[in-house]
């Protein structure tokens, strides 16, 4: 699949999360700047050591840490992390020394290539989504990023 089509198929099951943005915004524009097709990187999500780490410190057994994209955020879609205990049909599953992430088929198509990782700042500490090969912009925070297409 495409990343155009994927990218079209996540705006549309977002569109309501995301219909508060104007044709104007940065959502909209990071998808008309390029017309050429950015392949998808073939490597799997990369778990970084911070990030087993610090799962194994935060988690309960039987608990994981899911990993989504969803429509907002400055850039058009944010990263969301939770722990979760129930997967779903299309959740893909990466594991490394006992600790799982796991996230949707539509989010991975989004984020596939990257590293999760836990970073520690002087105002805060996250897991966050580092060198994503479809991310064309972020914002200053990690949060939110916009699709290169």
């Amino acid at each position: 699949m495409s990343t155009v089509t994927t990218v079209g198929r996540i705006f549309t099951r977002l569109m309501p999360s995301i219909s508060h943005i104007s044709s104007s915004h940065t959502v909209c524009r990071c998808l008309s700047q390029n017309a050429q097709t950015k392949p998808l990187n073939n490597a799997d999500l990369i778990l970084t050591e911070s990030c087993v780490e610090h799962l194994k410190k935060f988690s309960k057994q039987g608990e994981f840490l899911r990993v989504s994209v969803e429509g907002g955020g400055c850039s058009g879609f944010s990263y969301k992390f939770d722990l979760d205990t129930t997967k779903e049909a299309d959740d893909r599953t990466f594991t490394r020394d006992g600790v799982e992430v796991v996230t949707d088929s539509d989010s991975l198509d989004l984020i596939k290539g990257s590293k999760i990782d836990y970073q520690t700042e002087i105002i805060k500490s996250a897991f966050r989504v580092i060198d994503n090969p479809q991310s064309g912009t972020s914002c200053s925070c990690g949060v939110s990023f916009s699709v290169d297409l």
